[in-house]
């Protein structure tokens, strides 16, 4: 469900879909992106970071549904709907812990638990010409689990901004989400956006920051989502 892979000083995850390429996020793909990150965080050195992709119409539509409402009755659908919930938080909790720069290349919609996946990431990089990021929950009448709304408010700039998102489930764009802070760039269409994603991990990578100062200050940055997942942050002294 999800591929690794190392290109040069890239590391690079690939979300893959057996039938509709919407990357779903069920057991299967959550399982296999904490696998793929536990891989990785093994074999990082100086020099490397990580780019995430996937190829089609959505970067990922969150939880998969269609599984949770499989079960034999409500309570079964509402028990595998947190069990996805859980699986996610640990691979949200590993992305913000990875000692490397992280890149998530949105060239599709990015929705619900897809969308705090790509927010996970150090910098989001989006397609301008089509593709949105939204969190629909209120309209589906589901609240929100909470390292999402932690994740949400740290990475959304304004008050304002994440009221509309959370409370609206207004749909945002490249543009608007460069304004609210949640992208970092936006470009012409998918390859561009990926083919962005590769020089932004390559040049990040060239800086050969010390990995373990990277993740702690990471952490520093986002105390309230590290609380909620659980994360502790020590001090780095330097050896200069």
């Amino acid at each position: 469900m999800c591929t690794l892979e190392k290109r040069g000083s890239l590391f690079v995850i690939t979300l893959t879909s057996e039938d509709d390429e919407q990357h779903r996020l069920n057991p299967t793909l959550l399982s296999s992106l904490l696998n793929a990150l536990s891989q990785l965080n093994s074999q990082v050195t100086a020099g490397t970071a990580l780019v995430t992709v996937a190829h089609g119409k959505f970067f990922s539509n969150g939880f998969d549904f269609r599984w949770a409402q499989a079960a034999s009755d409500q309570d079964g659908a509402r028990h595998r709907l947190r069990h996805m919930s859980d699986s996610l938080r640990p691979v949200v909790a590993a992305l913000l812990s990875l000692p490397i720069p992280t890149i998530a290349a949105v060239s599709g919609h990015a929705a619900a638990a897809g969308a705090i996946l790509a927010m996970a990431h150090d910098y989001v990089l989006m397609r301008g010409d089509r593709g949105v990021i939204y969190m629909p929950e209120v309209d589906l009448g589901i609240t929100l689990p909470d390292y999402f709304s932690a994740v949400a408010r740290a990475k959304i700039s304004s008050a304002t901004a994440a009221r509309d998102v959370l409370l609206r489930g207004v749909k945002i764009r490249a543009k608007e989400g460069m304004e609210i802070g949640i992208v970092h760039s936006a470009h012409d269409g998918a390859e561009s956006t990926v083919e962005a994603a590769m020089r932004l991990g390559a040049e990040l990578a060239s800086r050969k920051r010390i990995g373990d100062a990277y993740a702690e200050i990471r952490k520093s940055l986002y105390p309230e989502v590290c609380a909620v997942l659980g994360l502790t942050t020590k001090s780095i002294v330097s050896k200069i």
